[in-house]
Formats: C-alpha cells, sequence, structure tokens
C-alpha cells in the first residue's frame, strides 16, 4: 500500500540543526552499509535513544536515514527501529519516527517483520534540502484504521486538529460506530503508531496529520 503526498515541508527545526529536520544517519548509528543480528540492533537502538533524549517544543518527525544502507536484516530492524518507535511512541514523545530513503530489499525485510507483528510503519523520500519528497506507509492498516486516518487527514487541521466527536459526525453508521470511546482507542492507536500527531488539550486529546504543510493527499 502507497500513499504520496509530494513536495511536503515540514517546519520544527531539528536537536541537530535550528533551521533543518532532525535526520539521523542509519550507517553511522549501525557502523556499516550492511546492518545485521540483534546485538548490532540493540547498540543501534542505545545510539538512538541517545539522539532524541531533548524533546522538541512541538511534534515534530525524526527521519531515520537509510540512503547509505544496502542490507538491514529483520531482527536488526525489529530490535533498533521498530523498537526505538515503540519505546518513543510508548513515552508520548514529540518525536515521530520515519524510516527515509529505504532502498528496496531494505523495505522488504521492514514490510514482511512489519507484516508479522501485525504493524504499520511512516516512510518517505527526502529531497537534498531534507523537504519531504513523498510519504507511504510500509505495512497495512485495518479498514477501520484506515478510515480513520483518512478522516483525520481530512478534518485534523495544524493548528486545531480533530477529535473523536468531529470524526463520529463526520461518518455514518456504516463506515463507525457511534461511541466517542471507540473512535478515541483507534486515534490513540494510530498516534501509538507514530501516524498521526497527537495534541493534548487540557483533559482532552486533538489529532492531526505528521505532515501537513502543502499536502497534496492522494492514493
Amino acid at each position: 500500500m502507497v500513499l504520496t503526498w509530494n513536495s511536503i515541508r515540514v517546519s520544527r527545526a531539528s536537536q541537530n540543526s535550528r533551521e533543518g529536520k532532525m535526520k539521523v544517519d542509519m550507517q553511522q548509528i549501525g557502523g556499516g552499509p550492511v546492518l545485521a543480528g540483534a546485538l548490532s540492533g540493540k547498540k543501534a537502538l542505545n545510539r538512538l535513544l541517545e539522539k532524541t533524549t531533548v524533546e522538541p517544543d512541538n511534534p515534530e518527525p525524526v527521519f531515520l536515514d537509510f540512503s547509505s544502507i544496502e542490507v538491514a536484516t529483520a531482527s536488526f530492524l525489529r530490535e533498533s527501529v521498530v523498537t526505538f518507535r515503540e519505546i518513543v511512541r510508548g513515552r508520548r514523545s514529540q518525536f515521530y519516527p520515519v524510516v527515509a530513503n529505504v532502498k528496496k530489499e531494505v523495505k522488504e525485510e521492514l514490510a514482511e517483520l512489519l507484516q508479522r507483528r501485525g504493524s504499520v510503519f511512516m516512510a518517505c523520500a527526502l529531497k537534498a534540502d531534507n523537504s519531504v519528497k513523498t510519504v507511504t506507509m510500509i505495512g497495512d492498516l485495518s479498514p477501520k484504521q484506515r478510515l480513520t486516518f483518512d478522516l483525520v487527514h481530512k478534518h485534523g487541521n495544524v493548528e486545531e486538529g480533530t477529535d473523536a466527536g468531529t470524526l463520529m459526525s463526520n461518518c455514518d453508521e456504516k463506515e463507525g460506530p457511534r461511541r466517542t470511546t471507540a473512535w478515541n482507542n483507534r486515534l490513540s492507536s494510530l498516534a501509538t503508531l507514530g501516524l498521526i500527531v497527537e495534541m493534548s488539550r487540557g483533559r482532552t486529546k486533538r489529532y492531526r496529520p505528521l505532515f501537513v504543510e502543502g499536502v497534496n493527499y492522494g492514493i
């Protein structure tokens, strides 16, 4: 499944450069163009966590750049990238991990791993200036998750986002339940996967797309 959003620019400055985006070179993290083994993956995980100890003021993607990686085994990806996403999103961080510039072989390895886990990962291709060229999802959402994801992109603007009540009111009974609890669970699940941004407004939570500026959304 491939979603394509063209010429997206992400505004938040990174921890490394106040005028850029946080982009982590996976060759540097893993020690070479071939990333293999669970032990190496765990070492890479520690390095990734070290790079994201300082939280940004606002939600932002952290790009895990695979452009120099020729091979990455499932065991490495499981212990590094996937576990990193689980830890970061589990603590409700402002960081949203995205794999970037992934070659076909590595993407296939990650897709197979995610399929076994019933999971999904946000991916993108970056331009030379680190603006986002295209966005895809590796893995498949369930029909209910996909409906919720699509509605967030339709109704969730950058400033205010959207909430469960709004989404419920914008679909009929055949498309979704008439209970806000069910919608909140779906939204929370997508935020945990790093596919949409969760924003706290007092006791309430609102949600918006991860990539929001100049988005041309299509399938």
